[in-house]
């Protein structure tokens, strides 16, 4: 009986996340990118001496045309395809953590979250501002939805992060 009711759950997400990323992509506009901007996998927030620190896997994020070429140049036997499958490619050639120091002022965008504990609640509203305190406590939030797994476009300014802008994955 659990694993029918595992399965019919896991069901369900699957066919409301397919919902979801079919139905928003419209809408959708890339995140510009300059070099004050630094695209990672955030794998941990942490405080130290009363200051927030980033722990990330800097990536290399790329969409639309960029994406097709260099996913031709480092992908072999992929058949047809002229291009990724969902548009967007990334390259983590080094797997190394970086630590970024935030702002206290830090300006948060994100894209999709768990806001309520429901998978209704996890509809996507594009670059919908939230506090640096409820960054925190959703992505330390891995129930419905592990934010850890989407990148960030992190803005640098004098070493310090102060903007966070969470990327779509299609």
């Amino acid at each position: 009986m659990r694993k029918k009711s595992a399965l019919i759950m896991t069901i369900m997400m699957v066919v409301l996340l397919t919902f979801i990323t079919s139905a928003s992509a419209v809408g959708y506009e890339p995140v510009p990118v300059d070099k004050e901007t630094v695209t990672a996998y955030i794998s941990k927030l942490e405080h130290k001496d009363g200051q927030l620190f980033i722990q990330a896997d800097d990536i290399q994020w790329y969409e639309g045309e960029a994406a097709n070429k260099i996913f031709l140049e480092r992908e072999q036997d992929i058949g047809d395809l002229e291009g990724p499958p969902d548009g967007y490619y990334i390259v983590n050639d080094n797997e190394d953590l970086t630590t970024y120091k935030v702002s206290d002022n830090l300006e948060v965008l994100m894209q999709i979250y768990d806001r309520d504990g429901t998978y209704e609640g996890m509809d996507i509203n594009w670059n919908e501002p939230i506090s640096l305190d409820k960054f925190q406590e959703v992505f330390a939030n891995t129930e419905m939805m592990d934010l850890s797994q989407f990148p960030y476009h992190l803005t640098i300014q004098d070493g310090v992060v102060i903007r966070i802008v969470q990327q779509f994955i299609p």
